[in-house]
């Protein structure tokens, strides 16, 4: 029985993110299959990726590609197109975006991880967000998401298998191919988190990019008006705007290391998580520090919050309703033990069986390669 050719996808590598995490497991699963990308910049990738076998497109050689990649959409259908895919058994894509479009050889099966459908196309606004460009260049933009819309459509359709992140992915999906995905929910790190042998300490903790649609204006209104000190991590456009707004109790520490991250988190209060994100990672990874979290019942929150055994919602994007679940939470006990073998369901061990399961069923009820024996993995 040979072993399984694999090749595995990726929209770009120019950024270190859930996306890219998605990616490394893949790689963990699958250490000799090479990965096709449009760009990557070495200096944005995973450790786990560096060793990695990584194949670009020509785009990687267009001048200013990675501080302008959002602007070259309109090439990416094309790279994604190019790449020579021919003699793979199984083809794995990750794509928020193009890498689904791929071509696969005769008799290959393509599985999709999809983080969400193409954002430029189906988002049009949150995507530009922060992008400065010329009204008429955002409205020539704005005009291709159509054709883009139908290219990503009936890729869709050539995919033998779609998997969703979340449920709020599984229903855009739904909602945008006309197709029904399993949900596999992305990997989380937990092995980098352990509970502290101390006591939390008396500051709620914001850990994001600084971007409006975040709302983190919420978790800086509530704790200036409440007194309560609230710290948060991470940097962005959205900073000035909000450091305006911001009483003495609030702290921007900018970007910190991992390590301070972690121990931000292993003694903090709670995370405030006031946005509405496709999953959100940053809420499992404080809960594998046994610490709860605060947030807006929305998204991929509803994936990842146990109500009051991880954490607690709060009901409307407003400073009133986040006050009032602070008042709530503050008035509850928390197990921190319970809290991280919660989190420890989303683990990358997890995953990997999971994806593991996806694979050989399809080649049990599909046409196609030889049979999977067994998932490599490194480390």
């Amino acid at each position: 029985m040979r072993e399984l050719k694999v090749a595995i996808v990726h929209d770009y590598l120019n950024q270190m993110g859930g996306a890219e995490r998605v990616v490394a497991v893949l790689h963990r699963m699958f250490p000799d299959a090479p990965i096709y990308t449009t760009i990557m910049d070495r200096s944005k990738l995973l450790p786990e990726l560096q060793d990695a076998d990584i194949r670009t497109t020509w785009m990687q050689g267009i001048p200013g590609i990675f501080s302008k990649f959002k602007l070259f959409f309109w090439l990416y259908p094309f790279a994604v197109r190019s790449m020579d895919l021919e003699g793979y058994d199984l083809i794995l894509s990750s794509s928020s975006a193009y890498a689904k479009g791929v071509r696969k050889g005769r008799g290959a099966l393509h599985v999709c991880y999809c983080h969400t459908p193409m954002r430029f196309a189906w988002s049009f606004e949150s995507y530009m967000e922060g992008v400065k460009v010329p009204r008429a260049l955002k409205l020539l933009a704005k005009w291709l998401t159509y054709p883009l819309q139908i290219w990503d459509q009936r890729n869709s359709r050539q995919v033998d298998r779609l998997i969703a992140n979340s449920t709020t992915v599984k229903e855009r999906i739904r909602r945008h191919y006309g197709a029904e995905a399993q949900i596999i929910f992305p990997p989380v790190d937990i092995d980098r988190f352990e509970i502290s042998d101390y006591k939390p300490g008396d500051y709620y903790l914001v850990v994001s990019r600084l971007v409006s649609y975040k709302k983190i204006e919420l978790a800086v209104k509530a704790c200036t008006r409440t007194k309560q000190r609230l710290l948060i991590v991470g940097d962005g456009p959205d900073r000035k705007r909000l450091e305006e707004m911001a009483g003495e109790t609030v702290t921007f520490l900018g970007r910190e290391s991992d390590e301070t991250v972690v121990r931000r988190m292993q003694h903090c209060k709670a995370l405030i998580f006031p946005g509405m994100e496709d999953f959100g990672i940053t809420p499992l990874e404080v809960n594998a520090c046994g610490r709860p979290i605060i947030a807006y019942r929305e998204g991929g929150a509803l994936d990842t919050v146990a109500a009051g055994r991880t954490g607690l919602f709060f009901e409307e994007q407003s400073v009133h309703s986040l006050i009032s679940a602070m008042k709530r939470f503050e008035q509850q006990a928390w197990d921190p033990a319970a809290i991280r073998r919660h989190a420890q369901a989303f683990s990358e061990d997890v995953f990997i069986r999971r994806m593991q399961g996806v694979i050989e069923g399809m080649q049990h009820t599909q046409p196609g390669p030889a049979r999977i024996t067994e998932v490599k993995r490194s480390g």
